[in-house]
Parts: structure tokens; C-alpha cells; sequence
């Protein structure tokens, strides 16, 4: 019993090490499926997502699902520290290590080796021969270790957080709430003409790659949700989609080279994300874009100046790009509980700066009314 307990001991705390190093320090993408990580996310996400469901939509349920990400990475280093406590303790007990003061109980062992897990320093226990002296040493160094990495995690985390989330905000003007890639066209050419797309493209391309290689690396990111609920890092990747399609199918621009690259770099994201998280190609249902709302787009597009390709050409390449990513993003959208965003807003969208009871009517912005809603943070 004690040689398969010291066994047992050493696998455990090589795999919780092992599972932290790939987590934390681990800049790429971990291939292998066999992870306490991902084990515990799965289980973790497919009972918070019941429990979410069980809330009516709105406030309630988006708060329940906001509070995911932060509580499951504190509750992931929960489970690594006692892991790795259990893990010492059982190796003290199949060791048979002569401590003063013990009364040979495991639950003994395990006070022993929490209090040198985070080097607290009692002395009411202490070990009195060397292999004990140098595995309490051993642990009070993995123990410090183990708080350091995980105190400097937490920056880099939200700091990676913060900027998806500040290009993500700048939607809200350039794109409305939600976003769309129809009102994202209409407002850049009416404010700056064709000269903004490039530009604008290329950002969001940078910004694609940023938001594939962190959350590859960290893919806890992923279920850190937008401050707003018409807003997510799935409906910001979908609008980028949306608008280079459009481009490279129906509009007579300039910019149709960094279109493209923009396109193959989002989509790139979009399949790789979908690949982590096991979350097969599912179509929407219902179509994003009906033949009503294809013509209601042209029509927009063309009385804002837009110049597109004529014939029905346009719409069956459209369709095509279309087929090319979103039964991926439909997937991705549909794990993380998350809506997708429209084409074109069906009305004149309310932006979400706009969304304030203390705003008063916006002078030169359409003299649009204040709109109290779910996302007014005053109340």
C-alpha cells in the first residue's frame, strides 16, 4: 500500500505540475487531449452553461455567464494547489515520514503539508529525518513557486483581455450596436469615403492574428465576455468576416488584396478556435442574409455612396465566402452562448454610448433620443 501510494503521490503532482507549466507558461497550442485543464473546463462549462439556461434571457443569465471566466481560472488554481497538497501528503504518509507532533493521521499529514505548500512557518510540526526535510523543502519551493507564477499570470491575462476588448469597443461608433458589416460600410463611407477601408482592414487583421495567438495560448480568454451584452469577441470576428466578404464579392474597391488577407486571417482564427474548443461546423438556422434582406443590403449600401458589382454574380460569391465561415463562427457563438450579428440592422441601430439615461439628445449625430436599457450602468 505504501509503495502504490507514493506511486499515486508522484503522478498526481507531476501531472498538476505539468498541467500549470502548459496553462501558464506555455505560449502554444497543447495537442495532447489528455489535461486536467481541459477536463475540468469542459465538465465546468457544460453545468455552468445548464445553469445559465435556466435563467431567463437578459441581465441575469449575461451576469451568470460573465462571471465564468473570472471564477473558473480562480477555481482552476484552487484545484492545482490542492492537488498538489494531497499529492505531498500522501507521499509524507506512504514515506512514513517521523514528524514531531503527528498522530499519524492523514488528515494530519495534510495540515503538515499545507502549511509548507504556503510556507507558513508554524513549527508545530516538524520533520526529523533528511528524506523528510528535503521533500517539505522540495514542496515549500514548489509551493512559493507556484504563487509567484501564479501572481504574475494575472496581469498578463487582462492586460491580453483589455486589448481585444478596446478594438472590440471601437465598433460601437464605426459599426453600431451590434455591430454589423452593413452599417460598418455605410457609416465609413459616408464619414470618409473609400480611402478608410484599407486602413481599417489592416487593423483588423492585426487584430485577428492578436486574438488568434492569445487565446490559443490562453484559452481562458475565451470565456471572458464583453462589456456589453451586443458585443463579443465572436460577433467582432464575424463583422470582420462579414465586411471582407462583402468586399471581395460586391464592392468595387481598391483595398481588395488587403480584403482578402483580412478575410484568410480571421477565418484562420475562427477554424483554429473552433478546433480547441471541439465544436463542429453548424450552419445558422435561421439564414443570416434571406434574398429580402440581400436586397435590402444593396439598397442601403448603393444610397450610401458604396459601388457595387453589378448582376447576381455579386450574391452567389458572397454566398460562397459565406460557406467558407459561418457554420464556423455559428459554432463557436453557439458553445459560448453568444449571439451572432446581423448583416444589416433591421432599423436605424441606438449605439451603446447613446444607451444612457443621463445622455441627453446628441447635437450633429442625428439627434438621436436617450435609450435607457439593459446595459445602463447607473441604475
Amino acid at each position: 500500500m505504501a509503495l502504490v501510494g507514493a506511486v499515486v503521490a508522484v503522478v498526481l503532482i507531476v501531472v498538476v505540475l505539468l498541467d500549470a507549466f502548459e496553462v501558464i507558461l506555455l505560449p502554444r497550442r497543447v495537442r495532447h487531449g489528455y489535461r486536467l485543464a481541459r477536463f475540468f473546463y469542459r465538465s465546468a462549462w457544460i453545468a455552468w452553461r445548464k445553469a445559465a439556461l435556466m435563467l431567463p434571457a437578459g441581465r441575469w443569465r449575461n451576469g451568470l455567464l460573465g462571471a465564468f471566466g473570472p471564477l473558473s481560472l480562480l477555481t482552476l488554481l484552487v484545484v492545482w494547489a490542492l492537488g498538489l497538497i494531497v499529492g505531498f501528503a500522501l507521499l509524507h504518509w506512504s514515506l512514513d515520514t517521523p514528524v514531531s507532533g503527528t498522530d499519524g493521521s492523514f488528515a494530519t499529514w495534510m495540515y503538515f503539508s499545507g502549511t509548507t505548500f504556503f510556507t507558513l512557518g508554524y513549527g508545530d510540526l516538524v520533520p526529523k529525518n533528511s528524506p523528510g526535510r528535503a521533500l517539505s523543502v522540495v514542496e515549500a519551493g514548489l509551493g512559493f513557486a507556484f504563487l509567484a507564477v501564479t501572481i504574475s499570470y494575472l496581469p498578463v491575462l487582462y492586460q491580453t483581455f483589455s486589448r481585444r476588448e478596446i478594438t472590440i469597443s471601437l465598433l460601437d461608433a464605426r459599426a453600431g450596436s451590434p455591430p454589423s458589416a452593413g452599417e460598418l460600410l455605410r457609416r465609413l463611407t459616408a464619414g470618409r469615403g473609400a480611402a478608410g477601408i484599407g486602413p481599417l482592414l489592416a487593423e483588423w487583421e492585426r487584430w485577428a492574428a492578436e486574438l488568434l495567438e492569445s487565446h490559443l495560448s490562453y484559452p481562458v480568454l475565451s470565456y471572458y465576455r464583453s462589456q456589453h451584452e451586443n458585443q463579443s469577441w465572436v460577433g467582432a470576428l464575424t463583422v470582420a468576416l462579414d465586411t471582407s466578404a462583402l468586399l471581395i464579392a460586391a464592392v468595387e474597391s481598391a483595398d481588395g488584396y488587403q480584403a482578402r488577407l483580412t478575410f484568410a486571417m480571421a477565418r484562420h482564427a475562427a477554424v483554429d478556435l473552433a478546433l480547441i474548443f471541439s465544436t463542429p461546423p453548424r450552419p445558422p438556422q435561421p439564414d443570416r442574409l434571406p434574398a429580402a434582406d440581400l436586397e435590402r443590403l444593396w439598397a442601403s449600401l448603393r444610397a450610401a455612396g458604396v459601388v457595387l458589382r453589378d448582376g447576381p454574380a455579386a450574391g452567389q460569391a458572397l454566398a460562397e465566402l459565406r460557406a467558407l465561415y459561418e457554420p464556423i463562427v455559428n459554432a463557436l457563438a453557439t458553445h459560448f452562448l453568444l449571439a451572432l450579428p446581423p448583416f444589416q440592422p433591421e432599423k436605424p441601430p441606438v449605439d451603446n454610448w447613446q444607451k444612457s439615461a443621463w445622455m441627453p439628445r446628441a447635437p450633429g449625430l442625428g439627434g438621436l433620443p436617450a435609450a435607457g436599457g439593459e446595459d445602463d450602468h447607473f441604475d
